[in-house]
């Protein structure tokens, strides 16, 4: 299956045993790839940000299964001060930030490397060479495998390239953004600090390399495509977005799908990986249907210019 299993809620409001059976669910249909950070809830009042690794390390050494599955989590955002439950106190990008964060992660994770690390969000406080030299250890070290950066913006992630290009380092291969079938307004974001969106400019830029791959989060919206208590966010709020619901829909109707599920498959046709957040057992299995579903070239048309 293309997408990832993305565990905000594991070891919180979703819990152990739950997590443990969502986990299993998603392994069992042919799920391999899990995304997770070093900080995974900790703007909820009482959280540290380490519970979701380790969930997913206590399933990872309940089933033993660390070689079956592919791990990915972030370093950046975790507070540096206890209880904030901001940006404000994150810890950054240095390498002394880079290396501590690995050791905590690998840690919680009960493993000895993680498939993919991630540069969470941005800090332009730490120059570009200094991130990438302590990534590139950290590979060298079999500590990592390949490296991505989350929540960038496509000239920084060309510049980083180039940089990991020229000194032989261990290169971005993999980048992280808020993505889903809606497009947004111009020069609007997201209200959730942090996010970024991907930009069509972004989108031409990860077609044009085939060495890199996008996933995908905020695929559906907090459930808005389907659940009426959901709504869409503002940014989306233009009348373009009602032609691309309408088409949705149709599309959904004429394959005996939920529209949830043809967003995860349009994703996927275009070398996407979304990340799909679950909470409950109807939710994981409604994504483990898209796997399966294929759009034919005259839907994806429909689709990607609707009218």
């Amino acid at each position: 299956m293309r997408f990832a299993l993305g565990t905000i809620p594991f070891g919180t409001s979703v819990g152990l045993d739950d997590t443990f059976a969502l986990l299993d669910r998603f392994h069992e249909a042919g799920g391999t790839m899990i995304d997770t950070a070093n900080n995974y809830p900790f703007w909820v009042e009482g959280r540290t940000g380490d519970e979701s690794e380790q969930a997913i390390g206590a399933w990872l050494a309940a089933r033993r299964n660390r070689d079956q599955v592919f791990i990915s989590t972030k370093v950046g955002a975790r507070p540096t001060v206890p209880g904030d439950t901001t940006l404000g106190s994150a810890e950054g990008l240095s390498a002394a930030a880079v290396a501590r964060a690995a050791e905590g992660s690998l840690r919680r994770l009960g493993t000895d490397r993680v498939d993919v690390y991630w540069a969470h969000v941005e800090d332009h406080s730490v120059p570009l060479e200094e991130t990438l030299g302590a990534f590139d250890e950290l590979a060298r070290a079999g500590k990592v495998g390949a490296v991505g950066a989350s929540n960038t913006a496509s000239w920084r992630l060309e510049r980083a390239r180039s940089v990991a290009a020229a000194r032989g380092w261990r290169p971005y291969t993999y980048v992280q953004l808020r993505h889903t079938y809606l497009r947004p307004r111009p020069l609007t974001g997201p209200a959730e600090a942090g996010h970024r969106l991907a930009t069509d400019d972004m989108l031409d830029y990860v077609a044009a390399e085939p060495d890199l791959t996008l996933w995908a989060y905020n695929t559906l919206m907090y459930g808005a495509y389907t659940r009426e208590d959901r709504p869409i966010p503002a940014i989306y709020d233009h009348p373009g977005t009602t032609a691309r619901l309408a088409t949705l829909r149709e599309v959904a109707g004429e394959l005996g799908a939920t529209p949830n599920q043809v967003v995860l498959a349009w994703l996927m046709a275009d070398g996407i990986v979304p990340i799909v957040g679950v909470s409950t057992m109807a939710q994981l299995d409604e994504a483990i249907g898209a796997a399966g579903l294929k759009l034919d070239g005259e839907l994806k048309a429909r689709l990607d210019a609707p009218r």
